[in-house]
C-alpha cells in the first residue's frame, strides 16, 4: 500500500505542474483542470515519491509536480508492475497503461541534471472510476 504525498495539475500542457492538494477524477477521462486529461491511454501520471527522494539525493532541487506528474505516492515502485495493474484510492479506481515515455531532452529537469527520472520511473494510468484523491490517502494495488 502507498500513501498520497501530492497531487498535481497544470492547466496547460509543457509546464511543470503544482500540487493542488485534492483532485477530483473523472471516468475515461482523467484529472478535472489538468491539460494532459482526455480520451486517451495516459490521463494520469504517478511517480514514487521514493525515486523523487533519491533524485533530490543527487543534488537535484525539485519539488512536487515538477516532473509532471499528478500523482506522487510514497511506498510504491511504480515501474516494477505490469501493465494493466489496478489500484485504488477511496472511490478511484486506476489502470496502469504505460511505464516510462519519451524525454524530450529540453525539459528544464534535465538541462540542469543532465538527467530526468520521469521516463524511466513515471507510469500512467487511466481511470477507470472517478472521486476524489487528497494527500494522505491511502493507494492500493487491487490487481497486478
Amino acid at each position: 500500500m502507498g500513501k498520497v504525498i501530492a497531487t498535481c495539475i497544470s492547466e496547460v500542457k509543457g509546464v511543470q505542474k503544482r500540487n493542488v492538494h485534492s483532485v477530483n477524477l473523472i471516468k475515461d477521462f482523467g484529472i478535472e483542470k489538468d491539460a494532459h486529461a482526455g480520451k486517451w491511454h495516459r490521463q494520469v501520471s504517478l511517480l514514487s515519491y521514493d525515486k523523487i527522494q533519491d533524485f533530490k539525493e543527487r543534488g537535484a532541487d525539485v519539488i512536487d509536480g515538477d516532473f509532471g506528474e499528478n500523482l506522487v505516492v510514497e511506498g510504491i515502485d511504480f515501474k516494477s508492475l505490469p501493465i494493466g495493474t489496478k489500484f485504488s484510492c477511496n472511490d478511484v479506481i486506476l489502470e496502469l497503461t504505460q511505464i516510462g515515455k519519451e524525454c524530450h531532452h529540453g525539459c528544464q529537469i534535465f538541462q540542469k541534471m543532465g538527467d530526468c527520472i520521469m521516463p524511466r520511473e513515471g507510469v500512467f494510468a487511466v481511470v477507470l472510476k472517478g472521486g476524489v484523491i487528497s494527500e494522505g490517502d491511502d493507494l492500493e494495488i487491487i490487481q497486478e
